[in-house]
């Protein structure tokens, strides 16, 4: 009997860099992830953004928006609260970058360091790791990945940024500096990685490292 089709979460912030998600990373990720094969399952905590920005002039706005209805563009409305996805439900997981993983998933952008996760975040991360299923990481959104899993060493990368890569390592990451098409692997904790456009500059190299990296979660799964 074929075995069936693996199921990849993928977790939104948002709808585009400035407070959301990414969305030449998430866009990219889907499109191999389709072109595998796979079933995906996106996800969003359904939380309000903690900020707004008109992306047009880059300035802060006053509107309000809700994470999990901003990404619901991305995915053309094919999305859930992020409470109701779990890892017995899944193969592997992933989280695109842009300011929403670093303003909504987690505090990033405004604690630094003393950052905290967002707690349905926190949860999925920990019952993948502890099910011991890939997961996958772009751009800022290792972050996460270290917050929450600090005490087993993740090896991760986000380019070669000194001040993030410190930071990193002080909350109990081991940083692999990286090139933007390049992937950090951590065996030992199932974590993939790529700097995406934490060094940018454009599309096609980025869309090279987050093909890298599904392919190797999807190897790992």
């Amino acid at each position: 009997m074929a075995r069936a089709a693996k199921t990849v979460g993928i977790i939104l912030s948002g709808c585009g860099h400035q407070d959301g998600s990414e969305i030449h990373e998430a866009t990219v990720a889907l499109l191999a992830l389709d072109r595998a094969g796979v079933t995906v399952r996106a996800a969003a905590p359904d939380v309000e953004q903690m900020q707004v920005v008109d992306h047009l002039t880059g300035k802060p706005s006053a509107e309000k928006r809700r994470a999990l209805v901003e990404s619901a563009r991305i995915v053309r409305g094919q999305i859930e609260s992020l409470e109701k996805l779990h890892a017995a439900d899944l193969d592997a997981l992933l989280f695109p970058g842009g300011y929403g993983a670093a303003k909504s998933l987690c505090s990033f952008a405004v604690d630094g360091a003393g950052l905290k996760v967002q707690p349905q975040v926190e949860r999925i991360v920990r019952e993948m790791h502890a099910a011991r299923k890939p997961m996958g990481f772009i751009c800022i959104s290792p972050v996460i990945a270290v917050t929450v899993l600090g005490e087993h060493k993740p090896r991760v990368t986000i380019g070669d940024d000194r001040e993030t890569a410190a930071i990193i390592t002080a909350l109990g990451g081991v940083h692999v500096e990286c090139k933007v098409d390049e992937i950090a692997l951590d065996e030992k904790n199932k974590l993939v990685s790529t700097p995406a456009y934490m060094l940018g500059p454009s599309i096609a190299p980025v869309a090279r490292g987050v093909e890298k990296l599904v392919a190797k979660l999807l190897e790992l799964a």
